[in-house]
């Protein structure tokens, strides 16, 4: 899996859209593991903080831009459009070992 890409997203939903923002992932989760180019797809929530955590490991480029290109996940960023503070902040990283 040298390959590999790694994403790590840090999403801060306004508070009253915390839950609504939670859920949309949570009702992706397992349509987005059973994409053929999917190795992880992890949510996280701090404690004591409205901020979610995202986890995601791809085969690669072209498998993330398959995802992003499904209609759930597209969905998803069109709800959060209203329900985030600021924009999600994302690391991409390329997995060496």
């Amino acid at each position: 899996m040298s390959n590999a890409l790694i994403i790590f997203a840090e999403i801060t939903p306004k508070p009253e859209h915390f839950k609504d923002a939670q859920q949309a992932i949570i009702g992706i989760l397992a349509q987005t593991r059973a994409e053929s180019g999917c190795y992880s797809f992890k949510l996280f929530e701090a404690p004591d903080q409205d901020k979610l955590y995202l986890f995601e490991e791809w085969q690669d480029q072209d498998a993330l831009d398959q995802h992003l290109a499904q209609p759930y996940t597209v969905a998803v960023f069109k709800s959060y459009e209203g329900w985030l503070a600021e924009p999600p902040r994302i690391l991409p990283l390329r997995g060496l070992t």
